[in-house]
């Protein structure tokens, strides 16, 4: 099975959304752009220690930073969420309808034992 630029991605992305640092960084953009001193304020780590993890979440996409006069806002990018959200959604999917089959046939064997 040969291993395509979407699986490259989505092993980056649930590899940077692993660490809880940056779900909460994601979750933080989810409401509006910050600078790097802003997501930094509510941790005890230094403004690089924070910047290297907002790179991480800007090599696979979910993050992106702009040039605003003496900033660097980040901001988050949704649609590379997208293809998360839709692996998940189509994974959801197969195990439900395995379920419904596993729940089927252990029925039928069900109702065979009690014949």
């Amino acid at each position: 099975m040969a291993i395509t630029i979407d699986d490259e991605r989505l092993d980056a992305m649930f590899a940077a959304l692993a660490d809880r640092t940056r779900r909460d960084i994601v979750a933080r953009l989810s409401e509006g752009e910050a600078t790097v001193k802003e997501l930094a304020a509510p941790y005890a780590m230094s403004l690089q220690a924070v910047s290297q993890h907002i790179g991480v979440l800007e090599r696979c996409g979910l993050v992106s930073r702009s040039r605003h006069r003496q900033t660097r806002p980040c901001r988050l990018e949704p649609q590379a969420l997208e293809a998360a959200v839709s692996w998940i959604e189509e994974s959801r999917q197969a195990w439900a309808e395995r379920m419904d089959r596993l729940e089927a046939h252990l029925d039928r064997l069900q109702d065979g034992q009690q014949r």
